[in-house]
């Protein structure tokens, strides 16, 4: 099977499209995905046409209408749909942030306290993170590590937050970091 190459604005709409319909359990319209990106709403109806043609977006008329992703969308994105995924939650400045769930947490530099930094793959609105942000992913499934830090960055494409760890713990062990 080939690979479809998409631009980096196909991307990004794509992407947010993905967000938001693991969320939503009716077809998102383009007015949700251009709010979500911060692009203007014809700007994501010329992009999802062209997603439409290359088979990656289904469109449902109406008034309840908007679009879905399709299966080759999340295999185009590399991501796997999160159905019945167990929840890893997130907090910025204390607060849980609705929507928002961790895929993945890739953690760098481990063995020096000072360098450790943790690339988090979220699925939800990137854009409510900014950097300098205080955030706490956690407590995970099975493992029940918390992880606590602040944005150093974000990457909106990839739907990644690059964090300064701060500390880690997990149930029955005392605060590292």
């Amino acid at each position: 099977m080939s690979t479809i190459q998409l631009t980096s604005s196909q991307k990004r709409v794509l992407t947010a499209l993905v967000n938001l319909a693991e969320n939503a359990d009716r077809p998102v319209c383009g007015r949700e995905i251009a709010e979500s990106i911060d692009r203007n709403a014809g700007t994501v109806r010329n992009r999802m046409q062209s997603l439409r043609d290359i088979g990656l977006v289904e469109g449902v008329a109406g008034p309840d209408g908007g679009y879905v992703p399709t299966d080759t969308a999340y295999e185009t994105l590399g991501v796997e749909r999160m159905d019945d995924a167990a929840s890893t939650p997130v907090e910025r400045e204390g607060d849980p942030v609705e929507g928002v769930n961790v895929e993945e947490i890739d953690l760098s530099s481990v063995a020096n306290p000072d360098l450790c930094r943790a690339e988090l793959v979220i699925r939800g609105p990137v854009g409510s993170f900014d950097a300098g942000d205080r955030v706490t992913v956690g407590p995970t499934p099975g493992a029940g590590l918390r992880l606590s830090g602040v944005v150093d960055a974000t990457h909106v494409d990839g739907n990644t937050l690059l964090v300064r760890v701060e500390g880690m713990e997990t149930p029955g062990r005392e605060r590292a970091a």
